[in-house]
């Protein structure tokens, strides 16, 4: 079977030239959002998994691929991906976040005298949730409106702007990785008691569904949208 990737490919690289594979870093909860600049091979030693097993499934999705045409988000004009970021990933956002307020808030009440995590929980995604709205806004209102114009003209005072603003996103992406992280620990993966009620098993449904949303979300600005961007930014500087 022809090689595409290997040892050595970033997680992030992998998922830019075929998003499908996603799926199945997803599977393996390999990073490929703010960890994407790691060679998928350190990742794979560090959690201690079948490296070649691994590979095969992303090489034979690479080779499944080629049978149909497909635009990858690195063809993208940056227009079209900021606009499917907010159409697809600030819009889900803009949905989620209220619903599981109010769902952490009501499990945390009801289940928090005997799941002392819960307490946890309902305090990190409120952090969360409070960060991604600000940062959502910060993009829609600042950072994206200054890369659409950088595309016509942006004066020089304007382009260092950006440049520093693109580092503030990447740095609240961090954040967001950080208190994602702690929600799967705290939550044992997103596993709900066996006598949980069904708010309780929605509650920890819909948290791990925004988590693979973040993931996916967070992949096409640190990887894709960003860099690309900083690029263009120092070839007129």
């Amino acid at each position: 079977m022809e090689t595409v990737f290997n040892l050595s490919t970033k997680t992030g690289e992998i998922v830019t030239r075929l998003p499908e594979t996603s799926t199945i870093l997803k599977k393996y909860k390999i990073d490929f959002c703010c960890g994407g600049n790691r060679p998928i091979g350190d990742v794979i030693a560090e959690k201690n998994l079948n490296g070649p097993d691994i590979l095969e499934q992303l090489n034979s999705a690479f080779i499944k691929s080629l049978e149909k045409p497909s635009v990858t988000w690195d063809e993208m004009t940056n227009k079209e991906l900021i606009h499917h970021i907010i159409t697809t990933h600030h819009q889900f956002l803009n949905l989620i976040l209220p619903e599981l307020s109010q769902f952490t808030t009501k499990v945390f009440r009801v289940h928090g005298n005997h799941c002392p995590e819960l307490a946890q929980v309902h305090k990190l995604f409120h952090s969360l949730k409070i960060d991604l709205e600000q940062h959502t806004i910060e993009e829609e209102n600042v950072v994206f409106p200054l890369i659409e114009a950088f595309e016509e003209q942006l004066a020089k005072e304007q382009m260092r702007e950006l440049t520093a603003k693109i580092g503030d996103m990447e740095g609240d992406h961090e954040g967001a990785g950080d208190l994602l992280r702690k929600l799967r620990e705290v939550t044992n993966e997103y596993t709900a008691p066996d006598w949980a009620c069904m708010t309780y098993q929605l509650t920890y449904q819909k948290l791990e569904q925004l988590e693979s949303d973040l993931f996916e979300h967070i992949h096409l600005e640190n990887n894709i949208l960003f860099p690309r961007v900083l690029n263009e930014l120092k070839e007129v500087q």
